[in-house]
Order: C-alpha cells, then sequence, then structure tokens
C-alpha cells in the first residue's frame, strides 16, 4: 500500500518496529533502518541493482529479517521541487514493491541527502573508495532520520492534543 502522505503512513503503522529507508539509485539501492522505537536510522547495506525481481527479492528478505514494518522511499525531487525522471522511476520502484508486500509504502523528500553523507563522510576522514562504498546506505540513513524526525514530531503533537 503507498501512502503518499508522512500522517497517512503514520497512522497504518504498528505503535513500534523498525522501519527501512531507502536511497533508489540506478546502480544500487542504499538500506537504513531504524530501531524499534523509530528514533535513530542506522545504515545497513547497498544492494547492488540486476534486475528489479532479484533486487525486490533481497530487498524484502532484508527487511523480513530485520522485522520491517514500512519503507520510506527517497523521492529525488529537483531543487525546486518539481519532478523529473528519476522521480517516476522511483514511483514505479514503489508500484512493483507494493505488488510483492503488504508493508506500507511511502516517500521521502531526498533532496540534498548524498550531500549530505558526503559532507559526513568527509567530516569523518574516510576515504574516496570508502565512501564510494558506503554513500547510498548513509544516504539511506540521512533520508530515513528526516522522515523519523518528522514522525517523532507528530506523535509528541498528538500527545500534546
Amino acid at each position: 500500500m503507498i501512502l503518499t502522505d508522512i500522517t497517512d503512513f503514520l497512522a497504518v503503522l504498528p505503535r513500534s518496529g523498525g522501519i527501512a529507508g531507502l536511497d533508489l539509485g540506478d546502480k544500487t539501492i542504499g538500506v537504513a533502518l531504524s530501531d524499534l522505537r523509530r528514533q535513530v536510522a542506522t545504515p545497513v547495506e547497498v544492494i547492488r541493482r540486476e534486475k528489479f525481481t532479484l533486487d525486490a527479492g533481497r530487498l524484502l528478505a532484508l527487511l523480513a529479517a530485520r522485522g520491517a514494518t514500512g519503507i520510506i522511499l527517497g523521492l529525488p525531487l529537483n531543487m525546486d521541487g518539481s519532478e523529473g525522471p528519476r522521480v517516476q522511476s522511483t514511483r514505479a520502484f514503489a508500484r512493483n514493491l507494493e505488488k510483492l508486500t503488504p508493508l506500507p509504502i511511502t516517500f521521502w523528500d531526498e533532496r540534498l541527502s548524498t550531500v549530505a553523507a558526503e559532507r559526513a563522510l568527509l567530516e569523518a576522514d574516510t576515504s574516496r573508495k570508502g565512501r564510494k562504498e558506503v554513500i547510498d546506505k548513509v544516504a539511506a540513513s540521512y533520508i530515513l532520520q528526516g522522515a523519523l524526525d518528522r514522525m517523532g514530531y507528530m506523535t509528541a503533537r498528538q500527545g500534546d492534543l
């Protein structure tokens, strides 16, 4: 089930359980997972893309093994907020994935997530080769952390009402 609004996504999730964040690229899929309380995103794996069926199988096996309760896909909007070909590709991936899993799927604006991940890795003095190997899963964790922070804020606001 694809939910375009983070509020609707949060409403269908169980009260606890990890959430997956994905940074979808042409050659790789960066995967991050949250803790059960949905407060911290952790980079987990980079899946080398081959064919959708193989990629989805590997991804869903990983998410099942980790007990994920939902999926957040980074949405690569243009800097002006418009949608380009990469957004259409991401939405198509979500539609195809939706057919294979009952997990709820939503999107999160990923603008500048790779830039932030690159900056963090540079600050950690990671070698160029090391950055290339982990950049996608670190970007996925930035995407996921942004969504987790927003959901945490929304949950706290509900408690205040």
